[in-house]
């Protein structure tokens, strides 16, 4: 079988207009919250605080369609005629991701139902069955209606279909998704016997009699075959696909505007195959919230931010659709954001290519279940810090709206990344089970981040050329033509570096033969006799002085050279990072979960050694990229720390009107610097 789940050509249209003029800036407006005379005031404070574009009727279906159809667009287009006549540009969604209570009642078949045969009680978000006809039929109804009231309307400038798609209704075990699902592997293999070699169903006596005795993997998925598990990842993320795919059909045929809708993209794995997806929307967007206790949270942005620019064609820009002004609200412990933090959080996006910063939401809601969830307006009114930032935030996009358009600066470290690698490590009776794919995937890449150095996060099948370092963390899964693209790329001059279990299966998720690090085994000049995960509290220490937990194995070398060794444990005295020259090239292989210091100790190598460009010599609480413009680059220098920063750096300030810097800027403690750079003399 094809290693990629779907086989269709790519739909995104070539449209040259941004929907806005210049930067994106605003957030999602719920106004049927709130009477006809606050949205008044609402349209007055989104010019005051710069807001040039609003995500309108995201959830919105039960009031446009009160009864099955019967439309009500009077108070609809009042509010767009609203914001239009104030210069407002409309997001118009597709309100597919909230079915009206009348199609439930009617119709409670389309409600999801989890592994354990449970159907979805009414009320949480996307509660619809992505396989259901029933669902499908009155969605493109209302995408219908919509597209043909207002694909014209000159205040639409982007169609969003639904929202979020899978953040909720990522997988259904319904009897119509099995029969879809059943189907789909039709599709996929052909036969039982095929399905059968690939997922060695032999194993426990599962053979398969015929493709219609196959079912989804439900109850206990650690259980499940792993082919079978892949296979309805893969499956599911397709379903939610088409459904997207037949909404952006309908507007497309009514409308000349571009088609997006948001992606959920973070350090972990998703519900969905982003890499899939993108080549599907007109605007690549992202959804991205900072997790309360995760001790880098800057990090985490730049990676998701990295990660969107490598979803994009030829470093296109994308957009931010969501992120928060202070505290959501679905974390354990919400918390809010510091002052500074907005500014810092949406220049970071921007900085890394994202054409505009939105929000959810525009106005805080005094009632549902995201009653406390931060928002541009926030409950405390205009007399509030946030609002003051708020407005001082789009002052700041107003100033930099000259970088429009503009590319990141080109990487040359790219680290590869793979949805179905992520899937296939949280599923089955794994050799460490408590492993997370985003550990390895944040680790490398907040190695370069630290050292300014910038990476592209790329999908695992993504064109190598112009990169000097490519970095393959946990790729669990890995095609035989994935694997040779690698070994071609270093051949050719260019350095690997792989982490422990990578190219372990292929993409049926069969255990290669010969020994581990399977596909890559040749091209790392090493292998593994055993896994060797540590216990909780177990650790080794290293011949570099850092101390390994969770994972070492047993490394034999074959060609190889060690760099770093275990010091101690059952591993002492083998390789615990080696290094293997191949041609004009280079592979690493690093056989444990190494901490944060050795991990930085390998990273400044590789910099010394392929003269990997940092963008500024700076400490590592400075971020620093660079956006290229037809009249000269433009520097983000963004200080996460809690000390003032002196950066080596000439340029006149972006954000200031007085400020120049001659050699070197001052970037304050968890503050911003926007700089034109001049040209050393």
């Amino acid at each position: 079988m094809a290693r990629r789940a779907t086989d269709r050509p790519h739909t995104r249209r070539d449209l040259p207009a941004w929907p806005t003029d210049g930067l994106s800036y605003g957030g999602d407006y719920n106004p049927e919250q709130w009477s006809p005379d606050v949205w008044r005031e609402d349209v007055r404070l989104m010019q005051e605080a710069g807001v040039n574009i609003v995500t309108l009727g995201v959830f919105s279906w039960g009031l446009l369609e009160p009864r099955e159809g019967e439309y009500d667009w009077a108070w609809f287009d009042e509010i767009i005629g609203l914001l239009h006549d104030a210069g407002i540009a409309v997001d118009l969604a597709t309100p597919t991701a909230a079915p009206p209570s009348w199609l439930l009642h009617a119709h409670p078949e389309v409600l999801p139902v989890d592994a354990h045969g449970e159907r979805e009680a009414p009320g949480g978000r996307l509660g619809w069955c992505a396989s259901s006809p029933v669902f499908r039929e009155h969605a493109l109804r209302i995408t219908t209606a919509l597209a043909e009231r207002y694909g014209d309307h000159p205040a639409v400038r982007l169609w969003h279909v639904s929202n979020e798609l899978g953040g909720g209704n990522g997988r259904c075990w319904c009897d119509v998704s099995a029969a879809r699902f059943r189907e789909w592997l039709r599709a996929q293999y052909g036969t039982v016997e095929a399905i059968n070699a690939a997922w060695g169903t032999a194993f426990w006596g599962h053979t398969f009699a015929d493709i219609e005795h196959i079912e989804p993997p439900r109850g206990d998925k650690h259980k499940a075959n792993p082919g079978l598990f892949l296979a309805f990842e893969r499956f599911s993320s397709d379903e939610l696909l088409e459904h997207y795919l037949a909404e952006a059909e309908v507007l497309r045929r009514h409308s000349a505007v571009p088609v997006t809708t948001n992606f959920m993209v973070g350090s972990g794995g998703h519900v969905v195959d982003y890499s899939d997806w993108a080549g599907h929307v007109d605007v690549v967007a992202n959804d991205h919230y900072t997790i309360v206790d995760d001790p880098v949270r800057e990090q985490d942005l730049a990676f998701a931010a990295d990660r969107m620019r490598g979803l994009t064609r030829a470093r296109e820009p994308w957009l931010l659709m969501e992120h928060s002004t202070g505290a959501p609200s679905w974390q354990q412990r919400n918390r809010a954001k510091a002052p500074g933090e907005i500014l810092r959080n949406a220049l970071a996006h921007v900085a890394r290519g994202s054409d505009g910063a939105m929000f959810f939401q525009w106005r805080a809601s005094t009632a549902g279940t995201e009653q406390f969830h931060s928002a541009m307006l926030p409950h405390a009114g205009t007399e509030s810090r946030v609002w003051r930032e708020v407005v001082a935030l789009g002052s700041a996009l107003r100033r930099l709206r000259g970088i429009a358009g503009a590319p990141v600066e080109p990487a040359k470290v790219a680290l590869l990344v793979d949805e179905e690698s992520a899937w296939a490590l949280q599923q089955g009776l794994k050799p460490h089970r408590a492993l997370r794919y985003a550990r390895e995937t944040r680790l490398w890449h907040r190695v370069f981040w630290q050292r300014q150095v910038l990476v592209d996060v790329l999908p695992v099948d993504a064109d190598l050329d112009g990169y000097d370092l490519v970095v393959l963390p946990t790729l669990l899964v890995v095609s035989d033509a994935q694997a040779a693209r690698v070994d071609a790329f270093v051949r050719a001059g260019g350095t690997v570096l792989a982490t422990y279990l990578s190219g372990i299966v292929d993409e049926t998720s069969r255990v290669r033969g010969g020994g581990y690090p399977g596909a890559f085994r040749n091209l790392l000049g090493v292998t593994t006799e055993e896994f060797r995960p540590l216990q909780a509290d177990e650790s080794v220490l290293l011949s570099d002085g850092g101390r390994v937990t969770d994972w070492s194995e047993d490394t034999n070398l074959r060609g190889a050279e060690a760099v770093v060794t275990y010091a101690d444990g059952d591993s002492a005295g083998r390789a615990a990072v080696t290094r293997n020259a191949v041609g004009d090239g280079a592979a690493w292989y690093v056989s444990a979960q190494l901490p944060l210091d050795s991990a930085t100790r390998v990273a400044d190598r590789l910099i010394d050694e392929l003269g990997l460009p940092r963008a500024v010599e700076a400490g590592t609480g400075i971020e620093a990229v660079r956006r290229n413009t037809p009249d000269g680059d433009v520097l983000f220098l963004i200080n996460h720390s809690d000390a003032d920063e002196t950066v080596a750096v000439s340029g006149r300030s972006l954000l200031d009107d007085d400020a120049t810097f001659d050699g070197t800027a001052l970037v304050p403690a968890g503050r911003v610097v926007v700089l034109r750079e001049s040209a050393a003399e």
